[in-house]
């Protein structure tokens, strides 16, 4: 294991913004059930970040707090008929505005990535911490999603010094997943947070 160190030191003052039972200060918690507990050697090692959008394309509706908690109903939209079953969450959601909610403690593990590897190591639900964009694939992510994004990931790195990787859904799960998408500038997030280019060797 390698530590997250070498940082500028603004990242280390976020540290006391995650709680010691892992509830952002800056975030609107919104719980969901779909989540569990760690393995209990589980060592939080990495961010994953994804995007959403629901019904897909439309921005600032409740259906994407609905689907992470388990009340979006199969018949408000077409697509939903595939969907609405499925037990699904991630640890944060940030919106076009960027606004940002939480749906699972930081020391609990969320359903957000599915079948996936990550240098050689599966299951990262198991070591990661999920972050959402309201956004799709081909479209231009918001200024202010970018700089909530990067306050957030200083504050996690943080709050747990042993992440030392950062990756796209579509990086632990090539061929599955494309998310974030070509849309989501890598070099402007790095930039802004702040993090070693370390934290994006995928191998």
């Amino acid at each position: 294991m390698r530590p997250a160190r070498n940082i500028d030191t603004s990242v280390a003052a976020s540290s006391t913004l995650i709680s010691p039972t892992g509830w952002y200060r800056r975030a609107r918690r919104l719980r969901s059930p779909n989540c569990d507990g760690r393995p209990s050697d589980a060592v939080t090692q990495l961010i994953v970040i994804h995007n959403i959008s629901l019904p897909p394309g439309k921005f600032g509706g409740p259906d994407v707090e609905r689907l992470f908690t388990n009340r979006l109903r199969a018949s408000d939209h077409p697509v939903y008929a595939d969907i609405a079953a499925l037990r699904v969450s991630a640890h944060f959601f940030i919106r076009r505005s960027g606004v940002l909610v939480q749906f699972v403690s930081t020391a609990d593990r969320a359903w957000h990535a599915g079948a996936s590897a990550w240098r050689g190591r599966e299951r990262c639900n198991d070591f990661s911490i999920g972050i959402e964009l309201e956004g799709a694939d081909d479209l231009p992510y918001t200024e202010r999603q970018y700089g909530r994004l990067a306050a957030l990931v200083r504050a996690l790195v943080a709050r747990y010094p042993l992440i030392y990787g950062v990756a796209g859904h579509a990086e632990i799960a090539p061929g599955r997943k494309t998310d974030p998408g070509p849309a989501f500038d890598w070099t402007r997030f790095m930039a802004q947070s702040g993090l070693p280019q370390r934290f994006r060797d995928l191998a």
